[in-house]
């Protein structure tokens, strides 16, 4: 018996869509059933240019997707600032729900979003890509080995790319109307989710922005910075994000004993392979010429790209609620919802002054 493909629809015509309608036929459990834009032939052009299949239904409104009885979930990749208005209208019409992130613009927007996710008995998830790579496990594997990475100390997180003058004008990411957090919503999120990943979703107890972020003539945030702080064990953590400086996607994980570093972790630099590179042990070499061991560079191949696993992962979560053999995953929630805490901390520090910032579930 073949297993039924969960039905995505698709609410918007964004470039990041791109993406996701890729790793949507590419994916053994999905299939596009919808996609829908305030302009019909908007929708018409985007299914063709991106070689959707014949059967796809193809709406000139988001709600005409919503009411297809054909479609089983969704994918949101609107501006943050309509997230809240159609994911609720989603989950209500008994949509799954896979969101862009950032997923809301504060903490109470996104609570209300998975009230009626979950009323509804619907998934949710947002859709940050790398934690779906099988070296997202591989490095985790690392971080638990006692023996070699010992106790986690301090995680320090970047993400930047260099916008250009057309990027920073008229790009909705810029643009106080659609996506008023900037780079802290879009870059920062990232960086955020890596260290919570890191520290097992144990929340910071206090979160400071860093003095002097930049900011557009319309005041949204263009480059931003922030620390996080655990009172247990004394860690500690770092990030910064920036429309304005060139490419960088880092971690650095470090332990008593060991740490670990990788230089692709939003994006691979190829999509088949994804590399980190770890060591334990290190000490100076004599004369402090040098130093060893030498890091070991890891190489973990994966036949689906990480957008790909990640709504084959989803898919699985549908089917399962579907079938009636599961209720939905609770992780996803609980790891936005956190996410969310922190970028709104970051935002209390940086509107009071810089000052920390106590973080409470």
């Amino acid at each position: 018996m073949v297993e039924t493909r969960i039905r995505f629809g698709i609410l918007g015509c964004a470039n990041i869509a791109r993406k996701l309608s890729r790793a949507m036929l590419l994916s053994p459990n999905t299939a596009i059933s919808a996609i829908g834009s305030r302009s019909l032939e908007k929708a018409i052009t985007f299914a063709s240019e991106n070689h959707f299949p014949k059967s796809t239904k193809v709406y000139g409104s988001y709600i005409a997707v919503l009411d297809d009885p054909d479609v089983d979930a969704v994918y949101v990749p609107l501006p943050t600032s309509l997230h809240v208005r159609w994911a609720v209208l989603a989950a209500e019409k008994k949509k799954h729900v896979l969101l862009e992130k950032p997923v809301a613009l504060n903490v109470g927007e996104l609570d209300t979003i998975l009230a009626a996710c979950e009323s509804s008995g619907v998934q949710f998830m947002d859709a940050t890509m790398w934690m779906h790579h099988p070296r997202t496990t591989k490095m985790k594997e690392v971080l638990c080995d006692e023996q070699r990475f010992g106790q986690l100390k301090s995680v320090h997180s970047m993400l930047t790319f260099l916008g250009d003058d057309d990027f920073l004008k008229n790009d909705i990411r810029v643009n106080p109307n659609l996506d008023s957090l900037g780079a802290l919503g879009d870059l920062g999120w990232y960086c955020i989710r890596a260290i919570l990943w890191a520290h097992n979703y144990e929340l910071p107890n206090t979160v400071t922005a860093i003095r002097d972020p930049g900011y557009n003539e319309s005041g949204v945030i263009l480059s931003c910075g922030a620390s996080l702080n655990w009172k247990t064990d004394g860690k500690v953590a770092t990030f910064y994000c920036s429309f304005l400086s060139n490419l960088c996607m880092d971690i650095i994980v470090l332990g008593t004993k060991g740490n670990i570093r990788v230089h692709d972790f939003v994006i691979p630099f190829n999509e088949k392979v994804g590399s980190f590179y770890a060591v334990d042990n290190s000490k100076w070499a004599e004369r402090a010429l040098g130093c060893a061991p030498e890091p070991t560079e890891f190489k973990i191949a994966t036949d689906l790209p990480q957008e790909a696993l990640m709504v084959q992962e989803f898919g699985c979560l549908v089917a399962g609620i579907r079938n009636g053999e599961a209720k939905p995953e609770n992780k996803w929630p609980v790891v936005s919802r956190k996410t969310q805490l922190v970028i709104d901390a970051v935002v209390a520090s940086i509107e009071n002054g810089f000052v920390p910032i106590e973080v409470v579930y």
